[in-house]
C-alpha cells in the first residue's frame, strides 16, 4: 500500500484470520475475526511478523486474576505496516513500518518524561485486556462475540489495533523478522545491561540463561565494553551463538562436578562478577545470581520481570 494514498479499508472493519485462545491452556484456533477501524489516538496495523514470548505462554495458562480474560488474542512481539490511523495520530501514517510495544509511552506524564524510567502513569494498568484508554475491544469473532486483547497489542492476528502510545516507527530498511524481537526480548535484555545496570567498561558480567533476553544482555554488555562476559546455560549449543553476540566464557552447570556455578564464577572473576543477570525466572537462579555477585559492589538483575526501563533505551 502506498503511503500517500488512503487505504481502501480505512475507516471500515476488516475481516481476517487470527489465532484465538478460547480457554486457558487450550490449543489456539485459527478463526475468522473482525477488526474494527481505529478510533481517535489509535493505529491499525497489518502484522507482517510476530514471535512467541514466554509471557504469551504465561497468559495462555492464566485461568484466574485481573489479567485473565477469554476468549482472547495473544501475542505482543511483532512488526508490521500501518494500514490506517484514527484522528489525532501524527506520529505515524499509512505505510509506515512499525513495531507495537506493550510498554506504552505517552511522552507527556511525569514518569514518561523522567530520565530514570518510563512507567507511563497516564493510563490505568488494569486495561491490559483491552484498549488502554477505556478497556474496550477492537476484535469480534464471526458470531459478534468480543475477543479480549493481550498487553494492548495482540499480534497473533493478521490485523490489530493499538493505541498510538504503544507504537514505534521503524527504519523501513530494518529486517522485519528481527524487528519483531525489539518489541520485548531484545529491549529487555539490552536495556537491562545498558540502562538499568549501566555496565562500565572493563566490568565482569555473568548471564544466567541464554535465550533471547540473555543473548540481548550479552550484546549489551559487549557494547558497554565489558571485559569478561560469562554465559550460564544447560544447552551446550548456546556456546557458539553466545560467542557471536560477545560471550567470552561459558558454564554448563551439569558439567561443573562438585563446584557450584557461583563458586566457578567467583574463581573466574577474582571474587564475583560485577554484574549478574538472571534471565530465566527461577527463584533458585536468582539466588545463584546473587551469590555470584562481587561482595560490596556486585549487582544482580532479574530480567525475567518486565523491565520497565528497558524499552526506554531502544526507543530513545
Amino acid at each position: 500500500m502506498g503511503s500517500n494514498s488512503a487505504s481502501e479499508t480505512a475507516g471500515k472493519p476488516i475481516r481476517c484470520q487470527a489465532a484465538v485462545c478460547r480457554k486457558a491452556g487450550e490449543p489456539l484456533i485459527i478463526e475468522e475475526i473482525e477488526v474494527a477501524p481505529p478510533t481517535s489516538w489509535e493505529v491499525r496495523i497489518k502484522i507482517l511478523c510476530t514471535s512467541l514470548c514466554h509471557s504469551d505462554v504465561t497468559f495462555w495458562k492464566l485461568s484466574a486474576g485481573p489479567v485473565s480474560a477469554f476468549p482472547r488474542i495473544l501475542g505482543h512481539e511483532a512488526a508490521g505496516v500501518v494500514e490506517s490511523v484514527g484522528e489525532n495520530v501524527e506520529e505515524v501514517k499509512e505505510g509506515d513500518i512499525v513495531i507495537p510495544v506493550f510498554q506504552r509511552n505517552c511522552g507527556e506524564c511525569r514518569d514518561c518524561k523522567c530520565p530514570k524510567g518510563n512507567i507511563c502513569s497516564k493510563f490505568p494498568e488494569d486495561f491490559y485486556c483491552g484498549m488502554p484508554r477505556d478497556g474496550s475491544s477492537r476484535f469480534k469473532d464471526k458470531n459478534g462475540e468480543k475477543l479480549y486483547h493481550t498487553l494492548c497489542v495482540s499480534s497473533f492476528t493478521e490485523y490489530t489495533v493499538v493505541d498510538v502510545t504503544h507504537v514505534v516507527k521503524m527504519n523501513p530498511d530494518f529486517p522485519i523478522d528481527k524487528a519483531s524481537l525489539l518489541s520485548c526480548g531484545v529491549s529487555t535484555g539490552l536495556g537491562a545491561a545498558w540502562r538499568v545496570a549501566d555496565i562500565e567498561e572493563g566490568s565482569t558480567v555473568a548471564i544466567f540463561g541464554l535465550g533471547a533476553v540473555g543473548l540481548a544482555v550479552v550484546q549489551g554488555a559487549k557494547l558497554r565494553g565489558a571485559a569478561k562476559i560469562i554465559g550460564v546455560d544447560l544447552n551446550p549449543e548456546k556456546i557458539e551463538i553466545g560467542k557471536k553476540f560477545g560471550l567470552t566464557d561459558f558454564i554448563n552447570p551439569t558439567t561443573c562436578g562438585e563446584k557450584s556455578t557461583s563458586q566457578i564464577i567467583k574463581e573466574m572473576t577474582d571474587g564475583g562478577a560485577d554484574y549478574c543477570f538472571e534471565c530465566i525466572g527461577l527463584a533458585s537462579l536468582m539466588q545463584e545470581a546473587f551469590t555470584s555477585s562481587r561482595k560490596g559492589t556486585g549487582n544482580w538483575k532479574d530480567c525475567n520481570t518486565w523491565n520497565r526501563d528497558a524499552w526506554h533505551t531502544v526507543k530513545h
